[in-house]
C-alpha cells in the first residue's frame, strides 16, 4: 500500500480573508475578565495567550455582506454560530472546548462594503484543544529565530512558513487542535473538513499543511534538509 496515500492529512484553518465575504472582527465588551495563560507542563514557557472569562460579551464589526459560521477571536478563543456548535457534538467530533454563549450587544457595519446582517447568529465561544501531533522538526519549510529546546511543547521563535507536516505517529486524533511546536495555528483532520463541506458552514478556509504560507517578513522558505 501508498503509504503516503494511507498517511492522514491535515489543513490549517483560518477566517475569510480581506475582501472575504464574512470578513468580521471581534470587540470584546467591558469588563474583560482573563486568567493567566497556559503554561507548558515539562518546561513552563507560555505556549497560549491570555484566557478569556465570563461575562462573554461582545461587539461585531461587520466589514463583508453576512456574518459566518466561524469568526477568529482576539486571543485564542474562537467564536462559532450555534448550528456549527450542535452539529459538531451531535456528529461526535473532538478538539474544542468551552461551548459558552455569547452575548451579542452589537454590529457595526465598516466600510462600504458591508451589508446590515438580516439575522446575527447566535455565538457560542470555544477553544481549539493543545494536541499531541507535533510539528515535524526535520520535515517542514518552517523559519525559525532559535530552536526548539523543549521536547514536550518544542515552542521557537517563527518567522517564517512555507509548509509543514506533523511527526508521524504524533497525532492524538483530535479533529481540530493547536499542535506542538506551532500552537499559535489551528489544524484540523480531514474527517473535520468534510464537516464543514457537507454542513456548508461558512467563513473557513482550510489549506493543506505542506501548502500553508505564512511570511510577513518576506524571508521565503527555509532550506530543505541535506542528506
Amino acid at each position: 500500500m501508498d503509504s503516503e496515500a494511507s498517511s492522514p492529512r491535515f489543513f490549517v484553518l483560518r477566517g475569510g480573508e480581506t475582501g472575504f465575504r464574512y470578513e468580521a472582527d471581534i470587540e470584546k465588551a467591558e469588563p474583560v475578565n482573563r486568567a493567566d495563560a497556559p503554561r507548558c507542563s515539562r518546561c513552563g514557557d507560555f505556549i497560549g495567550m491570555l484566557i478569556w472569562l465570563p461575562p462573554y460579551r461582545v461587539e461585531l464589526e461587520l466589514y463583508g455582506q453576512e456574518l459566518g459560521d466561524f469568526i477568529d477571536g482576539t486571543g485564542y478563543e474562537i467564536l462559532i454560530s450555534e448550528r456549527f456548535a450542535e452539529a459538531f457534538r451531535a456528529e461526535g467530533l473532538t478538539g474544542l472546548e468551552g461551548f459558552h454563549p455569547v452575548e451579542v450587544l452589537k454590529v457595526r457595519r465598516m466600510g462600504k462594503r458591508a451589508l446590515k446582517p438580516i439575522t446575527v447568529p447566535r455565538y457560542q465561544v470555544v477553544w481549539p484543544c493543545y494536541g499531541r501531533g507535533a510539528v515535524d522538526k526535520v520535515l517542514n519549510r518552517v523559519r525559525t529565530s532559535e530552536p526548539p529546546t523543549c521536547p514536550e511543547c518544542r515552542s521557537s521563535g517563527i518567522d517564517a512558513i512555507h509548509g509543514f507536516v506533523l511527526e508521524p505517529g504524533t497525532w492524538g486524533g483530535e479533529d481540530i487542535f493547536r499542535p506542538r511546536g506551532m500552537q499559535g495555528d489551528i489544524v484540523v483532520s480531514e474527517h473535520f473538513k468534510d464537516f464543514v463541506e457537507r454542513h456548508g458552514l461558512t467563513n473557513m478556509v482550510l489549506t493543506p499543511t505542506e501548502q500553508y504560507v505564512w511570511d510577513p517578513g518576506n524571508l521565503g522558505p527555509a532550506p530543505l534538509p541535506t542528506a
